[in-house]
């Protein structure tokens, strides 16, 4: 808004110089024929003081009308009736300020050209107006359509994060569920690290970035909840080197991976599983890599598994607008993502 109010400052005061610039020359002219002072400086002031009400009125106009491919003709016609209207104006105001009458009849022999000229100058006036207007409309419409796909990512990511953890929630009410008549003491202690783990998720917001640190702290909510359900079988190994802590990411990037390495690591095997969870910064990217053992005869990792890879490649492109920010490999009986996070 300030640079625009600048802009029209500046227009004004190179529109107000132009006028003045017209009437000297004008008063130049008229004098150059051997009139007098009076009588150019009248001549100059009426004229010019028309010619300016004439362009006021198609800027004026021009500003909540634009005229279609059709309407530019229209527009001629505007701008010679508004320069004739101006002649006709001039013509029944000079002789009740001017009463010599080689000069009436000098004025009368020059309308020619005074219309042209007028013409031209009201013309002018509309071109520059319609130009400006129009780029001013456009900016408008960019504006308004940035809003309108700010609001439809800023939905999207929204809709995707209440689905982030339906499965993990119902898995631990049910785990609860079964704990409480056997392992009272271990329901109470899961029923806490979910609380405390949904109350981080609702504070979270995904315009508002967190350190790896914060999410790594919410992750071990996560694995804390989880080996209540699997005990034994499930380890974690996390390792960062010493830049990665302080790098951001957006929140809960890295728990529907875990989720989904838990997932096809876990449920069709009854042996210990340890997921690795590996960070580092390379060539101004946060490198996040998550590795689970899966079994080739009851699993069949691809691209895109589950819906945790699916939303947060489809976060990560409504954040930075790319997809080539995370890949999978299935090989040696180890499934990798591998999610790269730039870093602005």
């Amino acid at each position: 808004m300030a640079t625009t109010s600048v802009i029209f400052s500046k227009i004004r005061w190179a529109l107000a110089t132009c006028w003045l610039a017209w009437a000297a020359i004008q008063f130049y002219i008229v004098v150059g024929f051997g009139f007098n002072w009076y009588i150019a400086l009248t001549d100059s002031v009426i004229n010019t003081l028309l010619l300016t009400a004439a362009c006021w009125l198609i800027n004026n106009n021009l500003r909540y009308y634009q005229p279609g491919t059709k309407g530019y003709v229209n527009l001629l016609v505007w701008c010679a009736t508004l320069s004739g209207l101006c002649l006709l104006a001039a013509r029944w105001a000079l002789p009740f300020l001017v009463a010599d009458k080689i000069y009436l009849i000098f004025f009368s022999q020059s309308l020619i050209i005074r219309f042209f000229i007028g013409f031209l100058a009201i013309g002018c006036m509309a071109m520059v107006s319609v130009v400006w207007y129009t780029q001013q409309d456009q900016k408008e419409n960019e504006r308004r359509k940035a809003d309108a796909e700010k609001l439809a990512r800023e939905a999207e990511l929204y809709n995707l994060r209440q689905q982030l953890q339906p499965h993990f929630l119902f898995n631990s009410l049910n785990s609860i569920n079964a704990l409480i008549g056997i392992r009272p003491d271990e329901a109470r202690k899961m029923i806490h690290q979910l609380s405390d783990f949904l109350r981080g998720t609702l504070k979270k917001d995904d315009q508002e970035p967190v350190t790896l640190a914060e999410e790594l702290q919410h992750l071990q909510l996560y694995l804390d909840i989880e080996k209540v359900r699997f005990g034994h079988r499930l380890s974690a190994e996390i390792s960062c080197d010493e830049k990665s802590g302080a790098t951001m990411l957006p929140p809960m990037l890295l728990q529907p991976i875990v989720e989904n390495s838990i997932k096809f690591g876990l449920y069709d095997t009854i042996e210990p599983v340890t997921i690795s969870i590996r960070a580092e910064v390379t060539d101004n990217y946060l490198v996040l890599m998550v590795q689970n053992p899966y079994d080739k005869q009851t699993s069949r990792p691809r691209h895109g598994t589950g819906f945790g890879l699916r939303g947060v490649q489809r976060r990560l492109h409504l954040i930075f607008d790319r997809n080539d920010l995370v890949e999978t490999h299935a090989e040696d009986n180890l499934f990798t993502t591998i999610i790269k996070v730039p870093q602005v």
